[in-house]
Order: structure tokens, then C-alpha cells, then sequence
């Protein structure tokens, strides 16, 4: 029985199937963290598949070869640095009030029949430096103003906005995510942004546009009287960043990136501007340089000191720590994965049953996403699974990228009551749980089942 199980096909797929069945029930009915449910079943995977403990957790020595710290370091080394600036960036945009005129002008250029879409595009635009929850938090008082000026339901408004946040999230860097899938699956970030537009953008004008257009006539929800804030009664934030510079400091690093990767083929190599491309197109040298600007163009001269950005930052930076245990675990489990050979058992089962990956891994992404809730814990969990098969599949940038991005959109689908962006969208928009079914968790299903589409699209012509 042991033997079967460690060294034929059947036995490794059967000991995947148990691990990830494992790694639910862990999450699921005993309410275990993520990142601490990650770590047993790889560490009790690895065993099951019989790895030496040395190989697994190294010696008292040493253990900077073992699986459980090269797993989190390889990982961790590559994205930390990106969360962690992103996320102070985002921040600065945020309490500078960068996101009011952001959306006020959009509101003023789309008028009052389209501020459903100004709404949208505001929440896809600044949902790319900030956190989906955050996006709400700051936008959801100016859904409030724009649905009762409007005098229409409140969710014809607050559903495009969810759109965009919801993209932006699960498709851009430098939200946790994606970054971390580019990390497990060795894909550089500029074409993660280029695929991420590519299949964000049709599935926010599917979701975000005509389903929340179709559903937002639908279900009438009004704004309650204590939702409206000052906003309603005009009053602005005391000199307010210019429009301009608020789009300049979001589109800095994404240009740099894209830069970056371009140069890395465009350019002549070995070439100076090559070299100048490749420093400031790293994802965290040109998220320095986004950081750097926006402290100084949207806090220190506009009032703030140096105490003020260091609260901010040192404020804006807990939620990340959990984030990166559980990214960290998730590569662990992976590396164990590919060292039991259970990666290349999986890799044959799908070549013979004629299933492509593409498909497999939106599948189990979905499946992740459904029994667990967490968008960025399914796309770490899969793209830890499915990574042992890819890299024997000699895929180019690009079909990386696009693998990313099923990966991804199966991790938005079907938010439903474990999942707490569920709760914050009933909570924020006066929903009751049938409403917040039909509408939130219908969108993200949209959302889900359109990026998906567009990316098996593109796959099917790269």
C-alpha cells in the first residue's frame, strides 16, 4: 500500500485528492488560519510521500535547503517588497483624497445618465493600488451622493463600482494575487499587466456594465438618510490633488514595469538603455520611485511631516502580514507537491484525460474559492498545485500569463457567505442576503465566467 502510494500515478493522485481534502475541511469546518493549514498538510504530505525529514525541514544545522524554507523564501523574496510598497501607495492615494477627485471627475465628465459607469471606471482605476475592502470603504460614500442625486437604486450604482474593485483585485498587480501566481509560476509582472487588461477589461464591460445595468433595475434598494456624508452638501477637502497627478502616480509604476519588460526585448542587449530599462521596469524599484512621488507630491507638500507618512505606512502595513504567511505557505505546499512528484502525476493524468491545464486550473481555483471564500488563498493554493505540471510544459511568457489570469478569475467566482467581502458589500449597501445573492454574487460569477472565457480566447491564438 505504501509503496503504491509514493511510486505510482494512482497513489499520488489519490494522496493529492486527500491532501487538498484535508486542507478544506482544516479551513472550513475547524476554522483553522489558512497559512497554519497550509503548513501541516504540506508537512504531512511530504511525509506520506516518504521525503527524508531532512529534505523536508532540513537539520538543526542547517535547514536553509529544506523544502518548508526555500518554499517560503523563493516565494516571499520576490513579492514582499511589491505588496508591501503597493499597499503603502495605496494608501497615500487614499487619505490624501486622491480617490474624491478621482471619481467627481469622472462623474462630471460621464454626467448623470452614466454615472453608473463613472462609478465603475472609478472603482477599476483606483482599485489598482488599493485593496478591494479599502476601495470600498473610501468610494462607497460617493455611490451614496451619485444614487440619491440620481434618484435610482443603490444598486445600479454600487455594482459597476464592485466591478471595477473586484478586476482590479484578482487581475493587477500589485494586489497579492496575481503577484504571488507570477511568483509560483516565474511570470514577469508587465505581462501579467498586459493579459490583466486584456481580459479585465472585457469582463468588467460583461459584469460590470451590462449585468449590473440589467441587474441594478431589478432590485430596488434606496439609500438610507444616515448613509449620505458631507459629500452631498458639497464639501470638498481643502486643496485637493489635481486630477493629473493623482492618474500620473497610479500609472508610474505600471508604465515602468511595462517598460522594463519591453526593453528586456526590444532593446539591444547588453546596451546601457537596456540596462537603465531592466532597473526601473522591477516591479519594486518603480513601486519605489510611485511611493517616493506620492509622498512627496500628495503628503509632504501638501502638509503632512514625516511622522504623519510613517504612521500611515506603519498603519496601512498590518493587514499584509497575513497575506504573506499565507502566500508563504502556499509556495511551501507547492514545493512539496513538486518534490513528491505529484506534480508530474497530475501533469500525465490531464495529458491523458485531454484536459487542459488552462481549464484544470480555473477549475480548481474555482473550487478553492467556493469552499474556502478567500480569492488571493485560491489562487496561491492553485497556482501552488498546478505549477509542478506547468513547468514541464515549456509555456511562453504570454500562456503564462494567460494561465494566471484563469487562475485568477476562477478565484472571484460565487462569493458567497463565507467569504467577507460578501458581508461588506451587504453591509455597505443596504443589502439583505437574497439581494446581496442575486446581485454581488451573481456579478462575481459574471465576472468569474467572462475573464475566463476571453483568456481561453487568447490562449487558443498565442
Amino acid at each position: 500500500m505504501i509503496h503504491w502510494l509514493q511510486h505510482t500515478t494512482g497513489g499520488l493522485l489519490t494522496l493529492a485528492a486527500v491532501s487538498i481534502a484535508v486542507l478544506l475541511a482544516l479551513i472550513i469546518k475547524l476554522r483553522l488560519e489558512p497559512f497554519i493549514a497550509l503548513i501541516v498538510v504540506g508537512l504531512l504530505t511530504a511525509l506520506a510521500a516518504g521525503l527524508p525529514v531532512g529534505t523536508i525541514v532540513g537539520s538543526a544545522q542547517k535547514a536553509s535547503d529544506s523544502l518548508l524554507e526555500k518554499g517560503f523564501g523563493s516565494i516571499l523574496g520576490h513579492i514582499t517588497a511589491i505588496i508591501g510598497l503597493g499597499t503603502i501607495l495605496g494608501s497615500i492615494l487614499e487619505r490624501s483624497g486622491g480617490a474624491k477627485v478621482l471619481t467627481g471627475a469622472l462623474l462630471r465628465s460621464f454626467g448623470e445618465k452614466r454615472a453608473p459607469l463613472a462609478m465603475g471606471v472609478a472603482g477599476f482605476v483606483f482599485g489598482i493600488p488599493v485593496f478591494f475592502d479599502i476601495g470600498i470603504f473610501v468610494l462607497a460614500p460617493l455611490v451614496y451622493v451619485a444614487a440619491k442625486q440620481g434618484g435610482k437604486s443603490l444598486v445600479l450604482y454600487a455594482m459597476p463600482l464592485l466591478a471595477g474593485l473586484s478586476i482590479t483585485h484578482a487581475f493587477l498587480p500589485p494586489h497579492p494575487g496575481p503577484v504571488a501566481a507570477a511568483g509560483l509560476l516565474h511570470v514577469e509582472l508587465g505581462w501579467i499587466i498586459l493579459m490583466g487588461l486584456a481580459c479585465g477589461i472585457p469582463a468588467f464591460l460583461i459584469g460590470g456594465v451590462l449585468y449590473s445595468t440589467w441587474i441594478g433595475k431589478r432590485i430596488t434598494v434606496d439609500v438610507p438618510e444616515d448613509m449620505v456624508f458631507a459629500e452631498e452638501e458639497g464639501e470638498q477637502e481643502e486643496n485637493p490633488p489635481s486630477l493629473g497627478l493623482v492618474a500620473a502616480i497610479i500609472a508610474v509604476p505600471l508604465v515602468l514595469i511595462l517598460a522594463g519588460t519591453f526593453g528586456s526585448i526590444w532593446l539591444p542587449k547588453g546596451s546601457a538603455l537596456a540596462g537603465v530599462a531592466a532597473f526601473i521596469g522591477t516591479p519594486a524599484v518603480a513601486l519605489t520611485v510611485a511611493v517616493l512621488l506620492a509622498s512627496w507630491l500628495l503628503g509632504l507638500r501638501r502638509g503632512f511631516t514625516g511622522k504623519d507618512l510613517n504612521e500611515l505606512a506603519a498603519k496601512s502595513l498590518r493587514p499584509v502580514a497575513m497575506i504573506l504567511l499565507v502566500v508563504g505557505a502556499g509556495a511551501f505546499f507547492g514545493a512539496v507537491l513538486s518534490a513528491t512528484g505529484i506534480g508530474k502525476a497530475v501533469a500525465d493524468s490531464l495529458h491523458d484525460a485531454g484536459l487542459p491545464v488552462l481549464l484544470a486550473a480555473y477549475v480548481i481555483s474555482c473550487g478553492m474559492r467556493i469552499a474556502q471564500g478567500s480569492a488571493t488563498v485560491a489562487i496561491v493554493t492553485t497556482s501552488g498545485i498546478i505549477a509542478p505540471t506547468v513547468a514541464q510544459l515549456g509555456y511562453s511568457q504570454i500562456q503564462l500569463a494567460l494561465l494566471v489570469m484563469a487562475i485568477s478569475a476562477g478565484s472571484i467566482i460565487a462569493s458567497h457567505v463565507n467569504d467577507g467581502g460578501f458581508w461588506i458589500v451587504s453591509r455597505y449597501f443596504n443589502l439583505t442576503v437574497p439581494q446581496t445573492l442575486k446581485s454581488w454574487t451573481a456579478l462575481e460569477t459574471v465576472l468569474s465566467v467572462s475573464g475566463f472565457g476571453v483568456s481561453a480566447l487568447l490562449m487558443a491564438v498565442v
